[in-house]
């Protein structure tokens, strides 16, 4: 682990970890615990970032036996990889994996504070602390997260798909700090902001689909699919050139 920049360069040929938003360390947290999940050895690296590096303790060779089976061991020295069993391997190994995930996931900026440390419990637990914030900083983006829920309409121009998108994702970052609104809450904000265009489709899906039993994803969904058959009824009734000529 004394060369980071060179196990770094040695880990480059898998695909990236996800790369660390300052402002939501939360959801960078909980998406890179789940790349390193779905890794080989994962059960291990996790290891390696909860309860820090694998210590390869000591131990005694026997150098001889004595009478009634009684064995003489010679003094006591560290242990070497080779003395290891093959989950001890395993464990080892994962030691720089982890540190590799991490420094890879970090902007420069943050990568140059914690640089210096080499195990990847306390290059986590640092970058933690840098970012995870106080409880007011906490309090801060959780007030700003319910400013943008409030102030959040659908953008002239924007289609259904992309404005799905940027409510999902509004959500996504709600619920990454444990911030709970009731099911219809969300369903009327969805619907009740869309363009004036969405009207009569907001209207069939309130007496359809109704705002308390459903989800967002699912009225979505419904509304993808009355848009759809209203642009083929409008293109049955627009007159045909060639017909017309």
């Amino acid at each position: 682990m004394a060369n980071l920049s060179e196990d770094i360069q040695c880990a480059g040929s898998d695909t990236r970890p996800p790369m660390l938003d300052k402002t939501d360390f939360a959801s960078w947290q909980q998406r890179i615990r789940l790349y390193c999940r779905g890794k080989e050895n994962g059960v291990n690296i996790l290891k390696s970032i909860d309860e820090g590096p694998f210590q390869m303790g000591t131990t005694r060779v026997i150098v001889a036996e004595g009478t009634e089976g009684s064995l003489h061991l010679g003094p006591e020295r560290p242990r070497v990889y080779s003395d290891l069993s093959q989950d001890e391997k395993d464990r080892y190994n994962a030691d720089i994996r982890a540190t590799n995930i991490i420094l890879q996931g970090l902007p420069k900026d943050i990568y140059s504070l914690i640089n210096h440390y080499t195990d990847a419990k306390d290059i986590w637990d640092n970058v933690k602390m840098l970012l995870e914030g106080s409880e007011l900083t906490k309090e801060d983006r959780e007030s700003q997260l319910y400013d943008d829920f409030e102030h959040f309409r659908q953008n002239k121009g924007e289609t259904i798909h992309d404005y799905y998108v940027r409510f999902a994702k509004l959500i996504n970052d709600m619920r990454n700090i444990k911030m709970t609104m009731s099911k219809i809450q969300l369903n009327s904000k969805f619907v009740n902001n869309m363009l004036p265009e969405w009207g009569r489709f907001v209207t069939a899906v309130k007496l359809n689909k109704g705002l308390k039993d459903s989800n967002f994803d699912q009225l979505y969904a419904y509304l993808k699919q009355h848009e759809a058959h209203a642009n083929e009824n409008k293109m049955m009734l627009e007159p045909n050139p060639l017909q017309e000529s």
